[in-house]
């Protein structure tokens, strides 16, 4: 992510304009960069792998109510049974 956003880009991003926003069920989503995770009906995780957080592993296997949201940093994700958003930032800058 950028070092600064604009709140223009925020709100973009936020209203998934920002592109390369994915929505999956249970194939597995790697090489992603995502912000958030949303499940829009009850979820379960396979797998995840997260940047910069611990204890993403305590994720695996519970079930998610619908309606959830992640705000963290996911490069791989597989699901077991559900649906999850993927949102990806906008600005192109990837790397912060």
């Amino acid at each position: 992510m950028s070092t600064f956003d604009t709140d223009n880009t925020l709100l973009l991003e936020m209203l998934g304009k920002g592109g390369a926003n994915v929505c999956f069920t249970t194939v597995a989503q790697t090489g992603k960069d995502w912000y958030a995770l949303f499940f829009p009906v009850e979820s379960v995780i396979a797998s995840i792998t997260v940047a910069n957080f611990s204890g993403a592993s305590n994720l695996v296997g519970l079930t998610l109510a619908a309606g959830t949201t992640l705000l963290m940093r996911t490069t791989d994700i597989t699901l077991t049974s559900g649906v999850c958003m993927g949102y990806r930032e906008s600005d192109g800058d990837a790397t912060k």
